[in-house]
C-alpha cells in the first residue's frame, strides 16, 4: 500500500458522488473516489430524452442481464446500471418520488434504528431545492433541483380527469407525506437539463485539493488485515493498485456489484465462496441475499387523435422539437420516463398505495429499445410498490470481471402476480372514463380479449420487465442476514461501510434514487460524527 487516504469511496454512482462531496467538505480529510466507469462526457446525459441513447450504451451503462427463471419463461431480463461518475443518475428517468413514511417506520421496527421517516425526514430535504413551496416536509437551497415535468399535453391531462371521475384524488404533491392519487410526476431537473448526481454533488468538489478522483478503475477486492478492512485493489491501465484507508473504507457499488465486491474479497456465504475457490476471510450469510426490485407490465392505447410523442418525433416535428429544446430548453425533450403519476391501493383495507403508474403520451413498437409506434398511441406502465418476492445476486467465479448471477426471483410469490392483475385492471377501468373517450381508439396491450385470471397472469409474465429499481442484497439490520448495521458499519469487521441501494431492508415504495441520496447524506453525517 504505497499511499493513505482517510477515506476511500468505492462507487462514483449517485451515493459516491454525495459523499465524496460532504466527506471532503471541511478540508481535513484526504478522500479518493475510485469509479469503474469514466467521466461523464456524452451530449445525451444533460438532454432529458437522450437516457434512451443511453439505456444502450456499454460506456454508459454495465448493461446486466437477469437469469433465465420460470416464472418469468425463462427471459433474460435487461437490468442496467449506470456505469461512470454520477452511476445510474446519468441514465434514469430522472423521476423523484421519496417512497411511503411507512417504508421507513418498517426498515426501524425491522431493526433498522434510526431509520424511521421521522428521522430521515431532515436528509431529504437536506438534499432538495424544490421548485414548489417550502414546508415541513419540503425545501429550498439543496444540490438537487426537483422540479414537475414542465409539459402538459392534453392527453396526460385527460388521464389525471378520467382517474378523478373512477374515483381516485387529484394530488399536486406525492412527496408531500400522502402519496395516493393522480398528478405529474417531479423530476431532478433545471431548466430542462438532467441533474446528476455528479453534476449536483461532485462537480462542485472536484477543485479541492484533498479530494481525489480515479475513473476507469476496476474494483478487484477489499484488503482485510485481520479484522479490519484496510484499503481496497482496483485495477487501471493494465495495473493492479492498492491504497490503504487511515479511517475507512466506504463501498457504493450498488444493489448488484457491493455484493459481488464483498464475495470477491472472500465476505459472505463460506460454502459459496469456496465453490468459486475463494478463502473465506469472513462469514457473511446474508451478502448478496435479500434481493428486490419493482416488476413492471406496459399497457398500450390506440389513440384516434395527433397528440403523441409518437407523431411528435417523426418528419419534420423532431427538427422543430430540437430547435425548440436548444433555444428555449422545453419542450418534448425534456421529459424521461413518465409524465403523469398514479399511486392507487388495490384493496380498500391497505393503509398506502400498493401499485404506482407510469402515464406516456407514447407507444412503442420495441420498449426495450424505446422505438415509438408509428401511430398515435398512449402507454400506462403498471408495477407493484410492494414486491414479496425476493431473489438474490452472487458471483459465479472468482473473475472479477464477469457478471454476478442476478436472480430476482419475479412473481415467485402468488401475492405479487394478484397485485399486479388488479393494478391493470384499475388501468383499463380508468381508461374507460368518459374524459379519455374522445381520445382512446381501443386497447392494444394487453387487448380487450385478455380477461380471465389466467389471461391476466400470462401477459403480466411474458412481458413484464425490471424497473431498474433494485435493493437490499446487503440489508441493514440486526437480524442474523443483516449485512450492516444501523450505522451502516459491516457485521463483524471493523473499517468498512456500505453506502447505496443495497442496504434497503425492503425496496421503499417508488423510483429508489431519491432514497439513495438520502442516504448517503446521512451516511456522511454518521461516519463525520464518528470521525469527531
Amino acid at each position: 500500500m504505497t499511499e493513505q487516504f482517510d477515506y476511500i469511496i468505492l462507487g462514483g454512482g449517485t451515493a459516491g458522488c454525495v459523499l465524496a462531496n460532504r466527506l471532503s467538505e471541511n478540508g481535513r480529510h484526504r478522500v479518493l473516489l475510485v469509479e469503474g466507469g469514466g467521466e461523464p462526457k456524452s451530449m445525451w446525459i444533460d438532454i432529458p430524452a437522450g437516457f434512451s441513447k443511453l439505456l444502450v450504451d456499454p460506456v454508459y451503462n454495465w448493461r446486466f442481464t437477469s437469469e433465465p427463471e420460470p416464472a418469468t419463461y425463462d427471459r433474460q431480463i435487461s437490468i442496467p446500471r449506470g456505469k461512470g461518475l454520477g452511476g445510474s443518475t446519468l441514465i434514469n428517468g430522472m423521476i423523484w418520488v421519496r417512497g411511503q413514511a411507512r417504508d421507513f417506520d418498517q426498515w426501524a421496527q425491522k431493526g433498522a434504528t434510526g431509520w424511521s421517516f421521522a428521522d430521515v425526514l431532515p436528509w431529504f430535504r437536506k438534499i432538495e431545492d424544490f421548485a414548489g413551496e417550502e414546508g415541513e416536509t419540503r425545501h429550498k437551497g439543496g444540490p438537487v433541483p426537483v422540479t414537475e415535468v414542465g409539459l402538459r399535453p392534453e392527453l396526460a391531462e385527460a388521464f389525471i380527469h378520467a382517474a378523478q371521475e373512477a374515483g381516485y384524488p387529484r394530488n399536486p404533491d406525492y412527496n408531500d407525506g400522502s402519496q395516493e392519487g393522480f398528478g405529474y410526476y417531479q423530476v431532478n431537473q433545471k431548466k430542462g437539463r438532467r441533474i446528476s448526481a455528479e453534476k449536483a454533488y461532485l462537480a462542485p468538489a472536484r477543485k479541492r485539493p484533498n479530494l481525489r478522483v480515479e475513473t476507469n478503475a476496476h474494483i478487484l477486492r477489499l484488503e482485510i488485515e485481520g479484522r479490519r478492512v484496510t484499503g481496497a485493489t482496483w485495477r487501471k491501465n493494465g495495473r493492479d493498485i492498492t491504497m490503504s484507508a487511515g479511517r475507512e473504507v466506504v463501498l457504493c457499488a450498488g444493489a448488484v456489484q457491493t455484493p459481488q465486491i464483498l464475495e470477491l474479497s472472500g465476505i459472505g456465504n463460506p460454502d459459496l465462496l469456496a465453490r468459486c475457490g475463494i478463502e473465506t476471510r469472513h462469514a457473511l450469510r446474508g451478502v448478496g441475499e435479500n434481493y428486490q426490485d419493482h416488476y413492471c407490465t406496459r399497457m398500450n392505447w390506440r389513440v384516434t387523435k395527433p397528440v403523441t410523442l409518437n407523431e411528435q418525433t417523426r418528419g419534420l416535428s423532431l427538427p422543430r422539437a430540437v430547435l425548440q429544446y436548444f433555444s428555449t430548453r422545453k419542450g418534448i425533450l425534456t421529459l424521461g420516463t413518465g409524465m403523469a403519476a398514479g399511486f392507487v391501493k388495490t384493496r380498500p383495507d391497505l393503509e398506502d398505495a400498493d401499485i404506482q403508474y407510469f402515464f406516456m403520451h407514447a407507444s412503442y413498437a420495441d420498449a426495450a429499445k424505446r422505438i415509438l409506434d408509428h401511430q398515435p398511441g398512449m402507454t400506462i406502465g403498471v408495477t407493484q410498490l410492494r414486491p414479496e418476492s425476493v431473489g438474490s445476486i452472487h458471483i459465479r467465479t472468482a473473475d472479477p470481471y464477469a457478471q454476478p448471477a442476478i436472480a430476482p426471483n419475479f412473481l415467485s410469490s402468488p401475492a405479487d402476480l394478484i397485485v399486479m392483475r388488479r393494478g391493470m385492471q384499475i388501468a383499463r377501468d380508468i381508461v374507460g372514463q368518459k374524459a379519455l373517450a374522445p381520445y382512446v381508439a381501443h386497447e392494444m396491450s394487453p387487448g380487450p380479449d385478455c380477461a380471465s385470471e389466467a389471461d391476466w397472469d400470462e401477459f403480466t409474465r411474458r412481458n413484464g420487465q425490471t424497473i431498474y429499481h433494485n435493493a437490499g442484497t446487503a440489508k441493514m439490520g440486526t437480524d442474523p442476514m443483516a449485512v450492516v448495521d444501523p450505522s451502516l458499519k459491516l457485521h463483524g469487521l471493523a473499517g468498512l461501510r456500505i453506502t447505496d441501494a443495497s442496504v434497503m431492508p425492503t425496496v421503499v415504495a417508488g423510483n429508489t434514487q431519491a432514497a439513495v441520496f438520502m442516504i448517503a447524506e446521512k451516511a456522511a453525517d454518521l461516519i463525520l460524527g464518528s470521525a469527531g
